[in-house]
């Protein structure tokens, strides 16, 4: 099969549908799974752990711009 033949997949949820979706699905499973909860509340706490240590981590060591390495000179 030819990958440029083939025809994209078919997305039913997107933007704020897809969003709305999500969300009522995690408040489904919030509400009638209780362990779901603690699993929840433990990976949010988790998440929110590390963008905290990214955050405080980019504010004490700052990205340089002769830290970058240019791989492509040209742009392309």
């Amino acid at each position: 099969m030819n990958p440029e033949t083939t025809p994209e997949p078919k997305r039913f949820f997107q933007g704020k549908a897809g969003l709305l979706v999500t969300a009522l699905v995690v408040a489904i499973l919030l509400i009638g799974l209780p362990a779901y909860r603690l699993f929840f509340l433990i990976s949010v706490g988790i998440g929110l752990a590390i963008a905290a240590g990214l955050m405080l981590w980019h504010k004490l060591k700052p990205l340089k711009e002769e830290d970058v390495v240019k791989k492509r000179p040209l742009g392309l």
